[in-house]
């Protein structure tokens, strides 16, 4: 019996440890990004100065820096993966691309699907207007048309705003912002949402249109996407996002990219 007994633990070791040398031999994302070489980053080229194409219709923008310097710390190529508002996080899940750099909320809802790093920008979200729109506060939109892009937190906010108002119908998604900003500038909507970044130059790209209201919903904090499950590779984003802090490199891309001193990422009361 004991013998019996003794060959069953033995048994049970064996396939313990086989198990464990399995676990580890399996490469996570961070292994594999590593090994191919190359960062497959999916960027939002329609939110200047955050992304955008620049006189050379080269990617270009705080994001695209960031994907790059995330790349230059791994010690491989960045590639730049144009994605829509509405592609962030199939991108992840479809293993379409390694990261997303693109002014992604970090919501509940979507953490049940994608993974988040700690916050590495913060915006809030704010209207760009026809001069002629009559539009000065946030009350004055009710009734107005008013557009944003499809997927996007400001969107399903508005939305809310817009069910308690009774003007749902008046409400108008389009699938990029640039689609916003043209669609208010050509008369088609009386305002677009986007954020506080992207305003100044785009109000300065047409005569038409103004900086508007601010939205009355909370700070938007946004993160760096990767796989859900995958632990070690949003252990590195995250360490990531505080050396880019810590060297300095956050505050230089805002000074350039958006001007002024850079929004302070710790949330009051809560440790990151």
């Amino acid at each position: 019996m004991k013998t019996f007994t003794k060959q069953v633990m033995s048994a049970a070791m064996v396939a313990a440890i086989a198990l464990g040398y399995g676990a580890a031999a399996q490469a996570d994302k961070l292994d594999d990004v590593i090994d191919e070489g190359k960062l497959r980053c999916g960027v939002v080229l329609d939110f200047p100065p955050i992304g955008y194409r620049d006189a050379n219709n080269k990617p270009a923008g705080f994001d695209v820096e960031y994907c790059q310097d995330l790349a230059a710390a791994l010690d491989v190529d960045a590639e730049i993966l144009p994605v829509t508002w509405a592609e962030r996080l199939p991108s992840i899940v479809n293993n379409r691309a390694d990261v997303v750099f693109g002014g992604t909320s970090d919501s509940l809802q979507r953490a049940k699907t994608v993974g988040f790093s700690i916050p590495y920008a913060i915006y809030y979200a704010q209207a760009i207007v026809r001069k002629d729109s009559g539009i000065k506060s946030f009350e004055d939109m009710k009734g107005k048309r008013v557009a944003a892009a499809v997927g996007t937190v400001p969107e399903k906010e508005f939305l809310k705003l817009a069910k308690e108002w009774g003007t749902e119908d008046l409400y108008q998604g389009y699938q990029s912002e640039n689609e916003v900003f043209l669609a208010v500038a050509q008369g088609k909507a009386d305002a677009g949402i986007t954020t506080n970044t992207a305003v100044k130059p785009v109000a300065q790209q047409f005569d038409s249109l103004a900086a508007g209201p601010r939205m009355p919903w909370t700070t938007d904090y946004t993160s760096v996407v990767g796989p859900r499950k995958d632990q070690g590779w949003l252990n590195y984003l995250n360490l990531f996002v505080t050396h880019q802090v810590r060297s300095g490199r956050y505050q230089e891309l805002w000074g350039k990219y958006v001007g002024g001193g850079a929004p302070e990422l710790r949330i009051p009361n809560v440790f990151y």
